[in-house]
């Protein structure tokens, strides 16, 4: 992608607030390990963006040197402050962030992606300074070592989570899916950095390479059944893992009644149910899968029991 060049900086107006915002999303479609352009394996996710959970940042300079955050506890969302304002600002300025978001924590929905985003967006958006998406994931990535890609939410890339590069950009946009979304294990919570990368075996990075062609073409036809299928396919795979509990059991509701496939997220703990909205039938499909969820013991889990477009 194109970088842009920056825009001139100056002095700065300390009564002028800079503003940002990003997505979550509801874990991925597939993550594995993929072949890049010179045959390097790198790790990498296609991510199911959701419009709906988004985390607001706003920075306000303060006469300081220092970088502050509210909440206290988002730490990487102050680094990324820092990193910006090194990076972009031509004389030393600090600031308090401000973070407003209603993605859940630690269960594998992006929020502190999100609050990273959002948070360089805003130091951006306050100095005046326009660069690259891929710059923005950079920073993104040496902030919290590893990032999803949230700031490509209008477009489906494969994209190197450790790296902050795309691997891939594909044709098309990702098709609009339903989803029913369980968290499977409430009572726990996944640090996606302190998270041990999967080890995968030799065959399973072989499926990943077929996993992959199928995305392509299911992306490039809007093909709701057979993205459905990849996205199981990885879900089984990351079984060995970080295991959902009941996760057959999920499955098998969702076949049930009319699923195009279920997905979760690699390094959380919710699981999503896959509809397809063009399914006359759909409302109904998910109303009865909700059904038999709840009366599974997953009363307390699902996050969503309605239609949730993720695009």
């Amino acid at each position: 992608m194109k970088e842009l060049k920056l825009a001139p900086v100056g002095s700065f107006m300390h009564c002028r607030e800079g503003f940002g915002e990003a997505i979550g999303h509801h874990g991925e479609l597939l993550q594995g390990v993929f072949e890049s352009d010179g045959g390097r394996l790198r790790r990498g996710l296609v991510s199911l963006p959701c419009p709906n959970l988004r985390s607001k940042a706003r920075f306000l300079a303060n006469g300081e040197m220092q970088v502050s955050v509210s909440p206290q506890s988002c730490e990487k969302a102050k680094r990324a402050a820092a990193l910006t304002l090194n990076t972009f600002a031509q004389t030393g300025i600090g600031g308090n962030v401000t973070i407003n978001s209603n993605i859940a924590i630690g269960r594998g929905m992006g929020s502190s992606t999100a609050d990273v985003v959002a948070t360089i967006l805003a130091v951006l958006d306050y100095l005046n300074v326009q660069t690259s998406i891929d710059r923005v994931m950079q920073i993104a990535v040496e902030a919290e070592t590893a990032c999803d890609s949230t700031l490509f939410s209008q477009h489906a890339v494969l994209f190197a989570q450790r790296e902050g590069l795309v691997i891939e950009a594909f044709t098309n946009s990702l098709p609009n899916v339903d989803i029913i979304s369980i968290d499977a294990a409430p009572a726990q919570s996944v640090d996606t950095v302190t998270f041990k990368p999967a080890e995968y075996s030799h065959i399973e990075i072989e499926t990943f390479r077929s996993l992959l062609a199928l995305l392509r073409h299911a992306i490039k036809t809007s093909n709701l059944k057979l993205l459905g299928r990849v996205a199981t396919a990885s879900a089984r795979i990351n079984q060995r893992f970080l295991p959902k509990p009941h996760l057959d059991r999920i499955e098998e509701i969702g076949v049930r009644h009319g699923a195009i496939g279920m997905q979760v997220a690699h390094s959380g703990t919710v699981v999503g149910l896959m509809f397809d909205p063009e399914d006359e039938k759909n409302a109904a499909h998910m109303e009865l899968a909700t059904r038999d969820l709840r009366r599974s013991g997953f009363e307390q889990s699902i996050l969503h029991t309605t239609s949730v477009s993720c695009r």
